[in-house]
């Protein structure tokens, strides 16, 4: 009697998706596949994999593909609806790996100036040693984004939520603008997990997203994903428009997996992807419980008389509340900003936390403070900390797994 296929719930098919190929002894975890070769019978079929011309792609060495690694990509990829999804060795490796398969000397990206330290870095000076330009707009208008695009325009890039301002773009909107000017939509989600935000339905067409942060489980591992939805004709790409592919991929996968990423080498650790496989089993449930309780300690800041502002897009003090409801389900993210009176009170503060620690990254299991002025931004001259609106009286916490009644004692010994 044959099976009746049913649709499955988010968690559900994650762990269900079964492997490329069957395990040789049955496990029902995918082996770590530490190796660096993969051994071929003959010199005819070790040439028809590395000329991509079997049905079922072999393996051939780890920097290129790895079996635990793909069966990452398939989680990812059932989660997500992406077409197709590449496995790199960070987030920031995601981002440059992505820009280097679509730009080029004399393209320009347009992008909000309030963007992730690094990630500023490698758009203001990095790209710009390549002959890139970055022209920086104010998302929220959408006028001036039009005006910004030309037709050397590679891409559209922002933050699904900004990191530290936690800014929200509107993104159906802009993809209508994009799709008429031919111009991809980039976007970093790492914010918000793909149980919580659907990009394909806001109109993203290449998603990425450091796996460091929920993915992993923890903060087990390090690691980042390039997600491809299928959505954008890249014929109106200057780089990318001649490539010939594969029906399976389009040009700019076809390009980052079969050129850039292997040339870059930028490949993640088969036991970081195994670690990270096990933190996509849980994701559903340790998001609910952080998104949950970030929006509780919002609410619970909000009432302490030493708190000058909270940010959190739920909040109805947020003047991104309505989009964050548009485009969120549930809980927009783990993560929290609150200023208080200056500098030094922020200091004096994270120094009383007893249970949050002191740190950086996102969305461990442990909640993390970091003050984002004096270490994510605190190489950049004062001008430039200006131009990307980070302001040294922020703070930025990133609700862990804890009891939230203890992180509300926490914060509220520090304050008093």
């Amino acid at each position: 009697m044959s099976r009746k296929e049913f649709n499955k719930e988010f968690s559900t098919r994650i762990i269900s998706e079964k492997f490329t190929k069957q395990d040789a002894h049955g496990a029902i975890a995918m082996p770590i596949y530490r190796n660096a070769a993969f051994e071929f019978s003959t010199s005819e079929q070790i040439a028809a994999a590395f000329q991509n011309k079997e049905d079922v792609a072999s393996h051939t060495y780890t920097r290129i593909t790895n079996p635990t690694v793909e069966n990452l990509e398939k989680k990812v990829k059932i989660a997500s609806g992406a077409d197709n999804v590449h496995m790199v060795a960070s987030g920031m490796a995601a981002i440059s790996n992505t820009f280097l398969t679509i730009a080029y000397a004399g393209s320009n990206i347009v992008t909000s100036p309030h963007l992730f330290g690094n990630t500023f870095s490698l758009f203001k000076f990095t790209l710009a040693d390549f002959g890139v330009e970055v022209r920086f707009v104010d998302t929220d208008n959408i006028e001036e984004i039009a005006a910004a695009i030309d037709e050397n325009t590679c891409a559209f890039f922002c933050e699904l939520i900004t990191n530290p301002h936690l800014e929200i773009a509107d993104l159906p909107e802009i993809s209508k603008l994009l799709k008429a000017r031919n111009v991809p939509m980039i976007v970093d989600t790492t914010i918000v997990p793909w149980c919580g935000f659907d990009a394909r339905k806001a109109g993203v067409d290449i998603e990425i997203v450091s796996t460091t942060k929920y993915i992993s489980g923890g903060a087990t591992t390090i690691g980042g994903a390039i997600l491809d939805y299928g959505t954008f004709d890249w014929k109106h790409n200057k780089r990318l428009k001649n490539i010939v592919t594969t029906k399976a991929m389009s040009q700019f996968t076809f390009k980052l997996k079969r050129e850039v990423a292997r040339n870059i080498g930028a490949a993640i650790d088969p036991d970081a992807a195994y670690m990270q496989t096990l933190g996509m089993e849980s994701l559903e449930l340790r998001y609910d419980r952080m998104s949950s309780s970030a929006y509780e300690l919002a609410l619970f800041l909000s009432d302490q008389k030493e708190v000058v502002k909270v940010g959190y897009p739920k909040l109805e003090s947020s003047s991104y509340k309505k989009i964050s409801d548009k485009l969120f389900t549930g809980n927009p993210g783990a993560m929290l900003t609150f200023s208080l009176e200056d500098k030094e009170a922020c200091f004096r503060f994270m120094d009383k936390l007893q249970i949050i620690r002191r740190a950086t990254n996102l969305f461990d299991s442990k909640s993390l403070i970091i003050h984002p002025d004096s270490t994510i931004y605190g190489t950049f001259s004062q001008e430039m900390k200006d131009v990307m609106g980070i302001e040294s009286n922020l703070l930025r916490l990133s609700v862990g797994l804890e009891a939230v009644e203890d992180l509300k004692k926490d914060l509220l010994q520090a304050l008093r």
